[in-house]
């Protein structure tokens, strides 16, 4: 799974062959299809994966962060970046590249976002002044803005993007006067 995330962040899904997994990954082909039934089977075990981790990392620091809503952000969102930093080329994966490598991809990432906007969901404040579709909106934002770090070849340093973002999912909340909900 690894030697996929490599590749497809080298060269794309398109131009990653079989050949190409087994060799980087140094295993059989043989080995290669007796777990999995081909790439895209390889690329949705190892998306699966990162966004278990990296949903385990969110919830964790989520969960030990003491303060209001602005340390509780600032910890999921620290621990997402985190993880772009220092897994560059399976952030590259799940966040460019299945958005375009095969339909069950895509649907592999839409999925992964509808479970983040939930979470938004069920940590930021309710109030009928903010839109309906304020969870989907801040999300979605923080996702292009990393996309655009990824895309730029800058995920090692995602990090830096931490008060920026952190400002923009709280900004919502300062002006109803619930940023310390």
């Amino acid at each position: 799974m690894d030697a996929l995330a490599e590749l497809t962040a080298e060269q794309g899904y398109e131009a990653t062959k079989i050949s190409d997994i087994v060799r980087r990954a140094g295993v059989a082909r043989k080995t290669l299809y007796d777990n999995f039934e081909g790439k895209e089977q390889v690329f949705l075990a190892a998306f699966d994966a990162a966004r278990d981790e990296v949903l385990s990392r969110i919830e964790a620091s989520c969960a030990a962060a003491e303060g209001g809503l602005r340390d509780k952000i600032e910890a999921g969102l620290g621990a997402f970046l985190a993880y772009v930093a220092e897994k560059p080329a399976l952030a590259r994966m799940c966040m460019i590249e299945s958005l375009s490598a095969t339909p069950a991809t895509t649907k592999r990432y839409e999925d992964a976002m509808q479970v983040l906007v939930e979470m938004a969901r069920d940590s930021l404040p309710e109030d009928s002044r903010l839109p309906e579709t304020i969870d989907e909106t801040l999300v979605g934002g923080v996702a292009w803005i990393v996309y655009r770090q990824i895309r730029r070849g800058e995920a090692e340093r995602a990090e830096e993007l931490l008060p920026e973002l952190t400002e923009f999912m709280v900004a919502p909340s300062i002006g109803i006067g619930l940023a310390d909900a």
